[in-house]
């Protein structure tokens, strides 16, 4: 019977972040500015911010995968995993989604199949 509980907790608060996530993200499309163009030369320095941190995170994660006790690397890991969440979400808001398959909203019209794709720059 606890483990029913469990799971109903779970769940209940799974369906709750997705709630509250979809919530933000309608205020966020709500409010986000007209896209702009991949020309705009802040584009290229934001994707390369992402790409930095993109780098940063990976090479953690590797390092992490061999030493999983080292706490001051966990917290620089998930700060800027946090820092690169904000950094894709300004990217999306003004040139349109990073990614496809659901992990990026995308306006109307459908946006990814316009370019430049990120790799592309």
């Amino acid at each position: 019977m606890d483990e029913a509980k469990a799971q109903a907790q779970a769940q209940a608060q799974a369906q709750a972040q997705a709630q509250a996530q979809a919530q933000a993200q309608a205020q966020a499309q709500a409010q986000a500015p007209a896209k702009q163009q991949a020309g705009d030369p802040r584009y290229y320095e934001m994707l390369e911010q992402l790409q930095a941190v993109d780098f940063v995170l990976v090479e953690l994660n590797l390092y992490l995968n061999t030493h999983p006790g080292d706490l001051k690397s966990i917290e620089q890991y998930n700060k800027l995993a946090q820092e690169r969440m904000m950094l894709a979400k300004s990217f999306e808001a003004l040139y349109g989604p990073l990614t496809n398959f659901g992990h990026s909203f995308s306006r109307y019209p459908f946006e990814w199949p316009q370019s430049p794709w990120p790799w592309q720059v």
